[in-house]
């Protein structure tokens, strides 16, 4: 990096990482949006739509984990 712009806070000199106090930090508003693919068979699929599969609502289940890594983002990615 040049040395007329800051570097990283949580990088130093050598590389390792290290905690930031953010205590001070202002808080904003952030939105985040993900896509994905999801490839099966096309009977899966249907299956699926039907409400058909064997231990419940997959689309369901889906959208609960999805809800809950989402809260467990500042655990994983500090």
């Amino acid at each position: 990096m040049s040395s007329d712009r800051p570097g990283l806070t949580h990088i130093g000199a050598t590389g390792e990482a290290h905690m930031v106090d953010v205590g001070d930090k202002a808080e904003t508003v952030r939105v985040a949006m993900a896509e994905g693919q999801v490839r099966m068979a096309a009977e899966t699929l249907q299956i699926i739509r039907d409400g058909n599969a064997k231990k419940g609502d997959v689309i369901a289940t889906a959208r609960i984990a999805g809800i809950m890594a989402a809260k467990q983002t500042s655990n994983l990615i500090p």
